[in-house]
């Protein structure tokens, strides 16, 4: 866990975290799947409560609730291990980005963010023809 970072169940966080050299892993639809397979498998475990989330080419981002008594780091670290053990490679950069959201701030629309990162890097024109998101509100 990086100096300064405070991991609270029940807290939300948008997490995002980058390929190795930023390569294009995600590109490619069955890695992009198994991304979000270990995304579920950390739901299932009940560590974490997926919100929305958007695979991009070379990047992931997740609105999550942490749950249980994991730390941000663990749950994360899983989801990349499992990511990476599945691919039969290294896809990781170290380390991740974290924002804590406060119970205040419009879920939704931080969702809306998330999900729109298609349509912003130009790769849909609609982001119903983008495979690789998900949100509980959308």
């Amino acid at each position: 866990m990086r100096k300064g970072r405070f991991s609270e169940g029940g807290r939300i966080y948008l997490v995002t975290t980058v390929t190795k050299l930023r390569r294009p892993v995600f590109a490619e639809f069955q890695a992009a799947r198994s991304l979000v397979g270990a995304l579920r498998q950390e739901q299932r475990a009940g560590r974490a409560g997926t919100l929305a989330y958007v695979v991009m080419p070379d990047h992931l981002h997740w609105l999550m609730e942490l749950r249980g008594k994991a730390s941000l780091s663990q749950v994360v670290g899983a989801v990349k291990s499992v990511s990476a053990h599945r691919l039969d490679r290294a896809l990781w950069q170290r380390g991740f980005h974290d924002h804590a959201l406060r119970r205040e701030e419009d879920l939704p629309a931080v969702a809306r963010y998330v999900v729109a990162n298609p349509l912003r890097k130009g790769l849909v024109t609609r982001i119903g023809e983008y495979p690789h998101w998900d949100a509980i509100w959308l």
